[in-house]
């Protein structure tokens, strides 16, 4: 398997073996041990699929009681999916680092609690599998709105579009007025 790592070191970017041959191909999402070894070592609790039409934006989302790594793995099409720092102690507070992944390319993202995530679906319909070393908890949930000055995440949105947004993400609140990460304590909840 080979590790990217990005601007963030504890983000990664996996890209596994795919053994291709005239039937299709086949690959490990998920293998235990190799995962413990790159340093992925939570017990994942939940799997979620999200299907998603051109254009839909999901995020910043984020929970500070039972926080979520989440292992993520585009099935089918192609996203932008973004990664920001919200560990008030750490020297990338407030920054985020983005990639693109899709299904042809079978990588997988890895991101760490203490970290908010979200995601734009760049094709006309867009699968998302994605692991969570949390349970869902959603009182829990926080919500940062995507175009936040302060992030200025630069989501490749055509220019004369505007996303698709659930009513939650239209609610969105800034990085500033934003509950976050205080202590690393809160991350083994």
């Amino acid at each position: 398997m080979k590790i990217e790592r990005s601007i963030m070191p504890e983000i990664m970017l996996l890209s596994p073996e795919v053994f291709i041959d005239r039937r299709g191909f086949f690959m490990e999402t998920w293998n235990r041990r190799i995962f413990e070894e790159i340093g992925i070592g939570p017990d994942f609790f939940q799997d979620n699929l999200s299907g998603s039409s051109y254009l839909t934006l999901r995020g910043i989302h984020y929970q500070l009681k039972h926080p979520q790594g989440k292992l993520i793995r585009v099935a089918y099409g192609e996203v932008f999916d973004v990664a920001v720092d919200l560990r008030s102690w750490s020297k990338n507070f407030g920054r985020w680092t983005g990639f693109h992944l899709k299904a042809c390319n079978k990588q997988i993202l890895w991101i760490p609690p203490g970290f908010g995530h979200g995601f734009l679906a760049l094709s006309e319909t867009t699968e998302v599998n994605y692991k969570c070393s949390a349970y869902y908890n959603p009182e829990s949930e926080q919500c940062i709105i995507w175009n936040d000055e302060q992030l200025a995440i630069e989501w490749p949105i055509p220019e004369g579009l505007s996303p698709v947004l659930s009513e939650k993400d239209m609610r969105g609140k800034t990085l500033e007025e934003s509950e976050i990460f205080t202590s690393p304590s809160q991350l083994s909840q």
